[in-house]
């Protein structure tokens, strides 16, 4: 499989399979997500933590977006034969101040140590009303290992966010109970040891519930003590003061 087929077939045209089933929901969520908050992007784009990269082409075609910089560690993990625009040492990134419009980072801040001086950076590289929009995991195992780091709740981000120097952040849900629980479902079904024949007849079976709960979905539209208390993942976007 290629580059542009990977791609496809695991960010974007994702199909409910045995092999997708427990990133399913999570990149579906993603991306809507990001479908969300491209308008708002313009001129210069850093990606940051890009990894594949998948949303490149999705950014370039907003025409407002003049330049997409997709920045990454050195030597990355498990992108394969994906190399990134510009390296990073995963503090610093290598802009000078007030240079870029708009910066991104989906699933990157659980895997920063300390998130906060990471957050000023960003701020730093930002033009006056600069766009940030990154996405983080509430439902999800430890990847990664050692180097994944937090969850965070809605307060917590939002706090974050304005300690480092933005303002009017949106913070919102990437799903809500029913997500949050096929997400699980997903993450047990894949991880947990069990032998293959019970775990043949289970696939079968959660497939199809995953497949219910896509479509009973609620996603939160404020974050309180109840119903509302589970969101899957959480996306934000806000602007530098």
């Amino acid at each position: 499989m290629d580059e542009r087929e990977f791609i496809r077939s695991n960010f974007f045209d994702i199909e409910l399979t045995p092999e997708t089933f427990f990133i399913y929901q999570i990149r579906k969520n993603i991306l809507r997500a990001f479908q969300e908050a491209k308008v708002h992007f313009t001129g210069v784009v850093v990606d940051l933590g890009c990894g594949y990269m998948p949303y490149r082409k999705l950014i370039l075609e907003n025409q407002k977006v003049t330049r997409y910089v997709g920045i990454d560690l050195e030597q990355p993990t498990y992108y394969g034969d994906v190399r990134p625009d510009m390296t990073w040492d995963g503090e610093n990134i290598p802009f000078q101040a007030s240079s870029v419009d708009c910066v991104i980072a989906t699933e990157v801040l659980e895997h920063c140590f300390e998130p906060n001086v990471l957050l000023r950076e960003v701020n730093r590289v930002l033009v006056s009303g600069g766009v940030f929009f990154c996405t983080v995991p509430f439902i999800w195992n430890l990847h990664e290992v050692p180097f994944d780091h937090y969850r965070y709740t809605p307060f917590s981000l939002s706090r974050m966010l304005e300690f480092a120097g933005f303002d009017k952040a949106n913070v919102t849900a990437l799903g809500g109970w029913d997500s949050a629980l096929s997400q699980m479902l997903g993450l047990w079904l894949r991880f947990r040891p069990m032998d293959k024949f019970p775990k043949a007849i289970l696939t079968r079976v959660i497939l199809r519930i995953i497949k219910k709960l896509e479509k009973t979905d609620m996603r939160p539209t404020v974050f309180d003590n109840s119903e509302n208390s589970m969101p899957s993942g959480l996306a934000a976007i806000c602007y530098k003061r």
